[in-house]
């Protein structure tokens, strides 16, 4: 069957058409006055009945608008259908006011609203007359016509832009030939939904303004800043047109988009760096081949999440400049301070590109990174040591086998402290190269006068290395505070009793104190404590001194007889080394 509706359908160039005193949002039924019989008598002018009217309309049909609907045909008198667009599942489109339809339709679908649900009833004399066509419709026939706008459209429609919100910080706005990347809903102008980035839980990604999209959508998505949000409605002739696309948009359909920008950049871009926070006195910047701490929060641009080392409570730690990092971070941690903290915009070329990484990263995704540098080294680094007070009498330094007492703190380089002798009740003790402490600090406690203060940045390599100890985390740089506090010469490895400077010679005299060829332990624990006292000699510091000159008197005494004769200690060499 025919569509019997139209009477042309072409590309006629578009008349206005007024007319005069017709009310746009009710017609009014225009009857002959009912005889004394009670017959009514024909109907002059169409008759509008609006049944289902939508609660917002922002536009009416007006002449010249083109309209896409859906219709029931049937004669006024018996009820019979002859025509509709629902069997054909194909709604009917034309242009309004201009002749392409019957009058009585003309007129009758002047001021519809999309979704509106009206019947037309249609007088002869505005429809098909006393002729009637094609053997369908005939002669004097009464049409009504059941309709449901869908669409309307104008050929001088632009795309209409409306913002739904719009971040108050927007540094960048898209422009053609940035690429971008966001979700939307697509449905048609009756709210009927034909496509949804949000159901395939993945962003739309593309280029802008290079024809890969729609030429609305192209228009419609420039100046929009990350994370705004806005409607884009754009008429059939800048979508899809005559032909529409698929099964889901129908020819000539008016496409209205709800977007959410997630990203945007440019091909071009580079890395962006936005400096938040340097501390004062910074002396040192990182270069290549350094090997950096940080900590980072990782997010998109619409401030996504996809990863912190915060919620690991570990750093992230690399070398700087060496591949290990992707590229725009790997650039990015050139030049920085101890305690920096920056922003790093990373475009996806120095990023991970297209591909992404699995379902963390999605290809082509602008990366946002705000960092804090704890610290940084490189494996060539010795350690540091800063005097900041020297008492002015300075008559001995510690040097290897001294005993010594002194007080410390130990933290990382962003201050938080890990370990201070001010948590026990006494100063800490220790023999120096006995490998008693890390050889970062045996370094820094080295050639100190009783009194000094040192500040001492120890490098991982000279602490705690790469798997770190207790509270010291992995490749982490140590700062300690050191006060020496009381210093104890020492004695070499394997000795328990050393002289400053020549011993007696001959020996055996000296030690027999009272001549009588023979020294027992009691003298010669007077003797030794006598040079030590006198400062000729020195007993290994730390250890219980009686048990130290026991052990001397008993390697001495070689018969095991209680004294200790000149003929035990005939050995020159023996006498040094046993001594």
């Amino acid at each position: 069957m025919s569509h019997i509706i139209p009477r042309t359908v072409g590309s006629d160039s578009l008349l206005q058409v007024s007319i005069p005193g017709l009310d746009l949002n009710m017609f009014f039924l225009l009857l002959f006055v009912v005889s004394a019989t009670g017959s009514p008598g024909p109907l002059v002018d169409v008759v509008v009945d609006r049944y289902e009217i939508p609660k917002v309309c922002p536009r009416e049909v007006q002449t010249e608008d083109f309209i896409r609907y859906h219709f029931n045909g049937t004669f006024h008198g018996d009820g019979k259908k002859f025509d509709s667009s629902h069997d054909r599942d194909k709604a009917f489109i034309s242009q309004v006011g201009l002749g392409r339809l019957i009058t009585g339709m003309d007129r009758g679908l002047q001021g519809m609203c999309v979704n509106e649900r009206r019947r037309i009833i249609v007088p002869p004399h505005l429809a098909y007359g006393s002729i009637g066509t094609g053997g369908v419709i005939p002669p004097d026939a009464v049409l009504v016509y059941d309709v449901l706008l869908l669409d309307i459209w104008n050929a001088d429609d632009k795309v209409q832009i409306r913002t739904l919100g719009r971040p108050a910080a927007c540094n960048r706005t898209t422009a053609a030939s940035d690429f971008i990347r966001y979700h939307y809903n697509g449905t048609l102008l009756s709210g009927e939904a034909f496509d949804s980035s949000h159901s395939r839980n993945l962003t739309y990604d593309t280029y802008l303004g290079k024809g890969h999209l729609i030429k609305g959508l192209d228009e419609g998505l420039l100046g929009m800043c990350v994370g705004e949000r806005r409607v884009v409605i754009v008429p059939p002739f800048l979508a899809y047109g005559e032909s529409g696309s698929g099964t889901l948009v129908p020819p000539q359909a008016t496409l209205v988009f709800e977007v959410l920008l997630v990203d945007v950049f440019n091909p071009k871009d580079n890395l962006t760096v936005e400096v938040k926070e340097v501390p004062e006195g910074c002396s040192r910047r990182t270069v290549i081949g350094d090997y950096i701490r940080y900590h980072y929060n990782g997010t998109f641009q619409d401030g996504t999440a996809f990863d912190s080392s915060y919620q690991r409570n570990s750093t992230y730690n690399t070398y700087v400049g060496m591949g290990y990092v992707i590229r725009g971070m790997d650039k990015a941690l050139q030049g920085l301070c101890m305690g920096e903290k920056r922003r790093i915009t990373v475009p996806p070329h120095m990023a991970y590109g297209e591909d992404g990484v699995g379902d963390i990263i999605p290809g082509s995704a602008v990366l946002v990174f705000d960092i804090h540098v704890i610290d940084f080294h490189n494996p060539k680094d010795l350690v540091d040591i800063k005097v900041t007070h020297k008492p002015q009498e300075c008559d001995a330094t510690t040097e290897a086998d001294d005993l010594i007492q002194y007080r410390y703190n130990c933290s990382l380089m962003d201050g938080a402290l890990l370990y201070s002798s001010d948590q026990f009740t006494s100063p800490s003790v220790t023999t120096l190269g006995a490998n008693q402490v890390i050889l970062g600090l045996e370094e820094g406690l080295k050639g100190m006068c009783v009194g000094e203060r040192r500040e001492v940045i120890v490098p991982p390599h000279w602490g705690h290395g790469d798997n770190g100890a207790g509270a010291v985390p992995r490749s982490a740089v140590l700062f300690f505070e050191l006060e020496l506090v009381e210093l104890q010469k020492g004695v070499p490895e394997g000795y328990m009793f050393v002289w400053i400077g020549d011993g007696p010679d001959p020996l055996f005299p000296a030690m027999d104190l009272n001549g009588d060829k023979e020294v027992p332990l009691e003298e010669f624990s007077t003797f030794i404590r006598l040079q030590v006292k006198e400062g000729k000699g020195r007993l290994r510091p730390g250890v219980d001194a009686d048990g130290i000159i026991k052990d001397m008197f008993d390697n001495q005494d070689r018969n095991k007889d209680g004294k200790i004769t000149e003929a035990e200690l005939s050995d020159e060499q023996v006498k040094r080394d046993e001594l």
